[in-house]
């Protein structure tokens, strides 16, 4: 048996997490190819093709756009599927406090939509 080969990412992933760590405690979960990184049990951001995006919604979006950033697009089942994720500004990455607010607004968001899922679940009821 070969031994566990290392994510290619998991340098990355384990860089983003001190980073963001530094503001709440962060974990890290492999899924669909990439990583999820998750804040009070909601996944904030996301690690794929060796970049991080963060959860938007219709509050924090506007701030992505202003500086033309793009969202995360995937190709699932012969189509472009554009996801609630979006990359931070470069300079997010080196300066902490910059970091900051753009990883509060993706919490934020990620905890909307946490709870809106929750209340989802519960207009529904139990599961037979």
């Amino acid at each position: 048996m070969s031994p566990k080969r290392e994510h290619p990412d998991a340098t990355y992933i384990a860089d983003l997490v001190e980073r963001f760590g530094a503001f709440a405690p962060v974990t890290a979960r492999r899924m669909f190819g990439g990583f999820g990184l998750f804040v009070d049990g909601a996944m904030f951001a996301l690690v794929a093709d060796g970049s991080v995006y963060l959860k938007v919604d219709e509050a924090n979006r506007p701030a992505f756009e202003a500086l033309g950033l793009q969202p995360w697009v995937y190709g699932a089942a012969g189509r472009q599927m554009t996801m609630s994720y979006y990359p931070p500004p470069d300079e997010a990455l080196d300066d902490p406090a910059l970091l900051r607010e753009w990883f509060e607004g993706a919490r934020a968001a990620s905890g909307r939509a946490a709870a809106e899922k929750a209340s989802r679940a519960a207009k529904r009821g139990p599961k037979a």
